[in-house]
């Protein structure tokens, strides 16, 4: 086990009923590295996010944020990870500042330290001059942005991204794409973004290609190519999930 993974994740099973949604799923990620959650819709990525946010138990196997396990310290594991959901979870009714601040109150961030963080946040994302307008006056990658802005406040060392580029127009996307790519070089921050969107991936990312419950493949964009026989990552990703 490495020692120095923001996320370990190891034989972790788990499932609807007698629908198996997880199947001995094992995989580790480090700081400084996006990596990419690959797989079709019901591939098991939401599920994964679940166990890893605790919004479930995790039945059997075991999870550890930055080496604290997700069952037996859930407080100092969810404390190092930050979250953006497939569905906004914004107030719409409040202002870009004030769903930042209620979020920073509930990681014990008050005051002058929240506010300095929050326009910093929303300084790298373009977003500073509207943080004073309500949510819903914004659009869907203003949103994202928002809530990209939002999980970084208390400086996880870990962030998830659910599909959070699904349903925005190509400049959004593009935007957060090459955003949380170079927060991922730049900031020592270890990514794991679950998408069904290959052209979202870089050439430095590390690469989880998830289908039916069950790891199919790890590694490099490189060594995913190499292993598969492809030409380009579309042509993996179809080898990968036909079938079975």
């Amino acid at each position: 086990m490495n020692t120095n993974a923001a996320l370990t994740v190891r034989d972790v099973n788990f499932s609807y009923g007698t629908k198996k949604a997880l199947d001995q799923v094992s995989f580790e990620i480090e700081a400084g590295h996006c990596t990419m959650l690959l797989g079709p819709n019901g591939a098991g990525k939401s599920t994964l996010f679940s166990l890893i946010t605790r919004l479930y138990d995790t039945p059997s196997g075991r999870i550890e944020l930055c080496g604290f396990d997700i069952k037996k310290e859930t407080c100092k594991a969810l404390a190092v990870l930050g979250i953006v959901f497939q569905q906004t979870t914004l107030d719409l009714d409040l202002s870009v500042q004030q769903n930042l601040r209620y979020h920073a109150a509930l990681h014990g961030i008050s005051g002058k330290v929240a506010d300095a963080r929050i326009l910093e946040e929303l300084e790298r994302l373009g977003m500073a001059e509207r943080r004073f307008e309500k949510v819903r006056q914004l659009n869907g990658g203003h949103r994202r942005r928002v809530e990209i802005a939002r999980a970084l406040l208390h400086k996880p060392s870990l962030l998830l991204l659910d599909e959070p580029t699904v349903g925005l127009d190509v400049p959004s996307r593009t935007s957060i794409v090459d955003y949380v790519h170079s927060l991922a070089r730049t900031g020592n921050i270890a990514v794991l973004w679950a998408s069904h969107l290959i052209d979202e991936i870089y050439p430095e990312d590390r690469l989880i290609v998830l289908h039916k419950g069950r790891i199919r493949t790890t590694g490099s964009v490189d060594q995913v190519l190499q292993a598969t026989g492809a030409p380009m990552i579309r042509d993996a990703f179809f080898k990968l999930t036909q079938g079975d």
